[in-house]
């Protein structure tokens, strides 16, 4: 299970939070993601990384909700300054995401819910822009 945690973790956590250029800046951003998952015995502790995103990584929502090549996104929606989509992904990360986004200046909030092999996990995600990357 906790291997299940930390390679949805590491394939979502950063790509699934950047969308267009008119809701994020590029720059250096600080992510700071908690993770939910029903019948888990131990709480998961918050993770905090920070990401330099550029011009190019902000182009293409499609293309920023996630790096992995088994990953398609289904459904793709924005409206002023939220983003909701949604994801299939096949292969080892095997599952269906759902996702929204709140764009407040150098700010967002994140929510995400991922169902896989049986399980269901819910993520937050809270980032702000530091300023330009390093």
């Amino acid at each position: 299970m906790k291997k299940i945690v930390i390679v949805i973790l590491s394939t979502l956590a950063l790509p699934a939070t950047s969308f267009a250029t008119d809701t994020i800046r590029e720059g250096y951003w600080e992510l700071i993601t908690t993770m939910e998952m029903s019948g888990m015995p131990i709480k998961i502790p918050p993770t905090k990384i920070k990401h330099c995103y550029t011009k190019e990584d902000v182009k293409d929502q499609k293309k920023t909700i996630s790096t992995d090549k088994n990953c398609t996104v289904t459904d793709l929606k924005q409206s002023g300054n939220k983003v909701i989509w949604k994801m299939k992904c096949t292969g080892k990360n095997a599952g269906v995401f759902s996702g929204e986004t709140v764009y407040k200046g150098d700010a967002y909030d994140s929510t995400m819910k991922m169902q896989s092999q049986g399980q269901t996990m819910n993520m937050k995600v809270k980032a702000k822009r530091l300023g330009n990357c390093p």
